[in-house]
C-alpha cells in the first residue's frame, strides 16, 4: 500500500481521492481513502466540513484546525502530526491527513507503561497540547509507529479560551528541552503566517500568550483541579 513518496504535501494536494469507507466510532464523518498519483498510492484520512456535527464552542471548519496543528508541530520542530492539507474532495472541502500504519491496540497508557524510551516524545506532545490548547487529547489519539509517536484528531484545538483537556499529565512539572523553549519563545513573538492564516485573530493572539507562558515557566503545567481530562479517556 505504500510507495516512496518524497513530498507528502504535494501528493495529498494533487492526488486523486478514492473513498474506501467510513471510519467507525467517529463523531464526525471521517473517511479512509486511497490517494492516487500515477503509480503511487497511499492511504489518508479525509474529514469533510459538511460531515461535521454542530458544536456550541467551535465554529464550523475543524479542518482548518487539523491543518494548523500539523503546521504548528513543524514550526515547533516536533514532527508529531502526520502531514495534513486542506483540499476539495468527494464530499467537498476538508482536511486530508497522511495515514500512519500502527497497532491500534497501543495508546498513550500502554506507551507510557511499556516504552520509557519514548517518554521524551510524550513530554513533547504534552507541551504541544498546552500551546495548541487541545481540548480532546484522548489516549487513542497517541499512536506509535516503531520508535515514533504521532498525534491525531486535532479539530478541537486553538480556542482562544483556555480549554485544555488531555490524558497526558504524568509529566507535569518536568522541564522542557532547550530547543523547544527557543521555538516557543520565537512563537510568542510572532505566529508564522502558515499557522495564523488558518486561525482567527483572537486565536492567534491566544496561541502567542500560551507559548510565552510555557516558555517563561520552562516546565509542563499541573492540573490542581484534577478535572482537565477528556471523555472517554481512550
Amino acid at each position: 500500500m505504500t510507495s516512496p513518496i518524497e513530498d507528502q504535501e504535494v501528493f495529498l494536494t494533487d492526488g486523486e481521492i478514492e473513498i474506501e469507507g467510513r471510519m467507525p466510532w467517529s463523531s464526525n464523518a471521517t473517511f479512509l481513502v486511497k490517494v492516487h498519483a500515477g503509480d503511487l498510492v497511499h492511504r489518508a484520512i479525509y474529514k469533510p466540513v459538511r460531515g461535521e456535527r454542530p458544536l456550541w464552542d467551535f465554529d464550523p471548519g475543524l479542518h482548518r484546525r487539523e491543518a494548523a496543528a500539523y503546521r504548528l508541530s513543524n514550526v515547533l520542530g516536533l514532527g508529531i502530526v502526520p502531514t495534513t492539507v486542506i483540499r476539495d474532495g468527494p464530499f467537498g472541502v476538508g482536511s486530508l491527513q497522511w495515514f500512519v500504519e500502527v497497532d491500534h491496540s497501543e495508546h498513550y497508557f500502554t506507551i507510557l507503561e511499556q516504552r520509557p524510551d519514548l517518554h521524551p516524545q510524550l513530554r513533547a506532545m504534552a507541551a504541544f497540547d498546552v500551546v495548541a490548547n487541545n481540548t480532546d487529547r484522548k489516549a487513542g489519539h497517541c499512536l506509535v509507529a516503531g520508535d515514533h509517536i504521532w498525534g491525531i484528531d486535532h479539530g478541537l484545538c486553538f480556542a482562544a479560551e483556555d480549554k485544555l483537556r488531555t490524558v497526558i499529565w504524568d509529566f507535569a512539572g518536568e522541564h522542557l528541552d532547550a530547543d523547544l523553549l527557543v521555538a516557543l519563545e520565537r512563537l510568542s513573538r510572532s505566529v508564522p503566517l502558515e499557522v495564523s492564516i488558518l486561525l482567527d485573530d483572537d486565536e492567534s493572539f491566544a496561541l502567542q500568550r500560551r507559548a510565552q507562558s510555557l516558555a517563561n515557566d520552562g516546565v509542563l503545567p499541573t492540573d490542581p483541579s484534577g478535572h482537565r481530562y477528556p471523555w472517554p479517556l481512550v
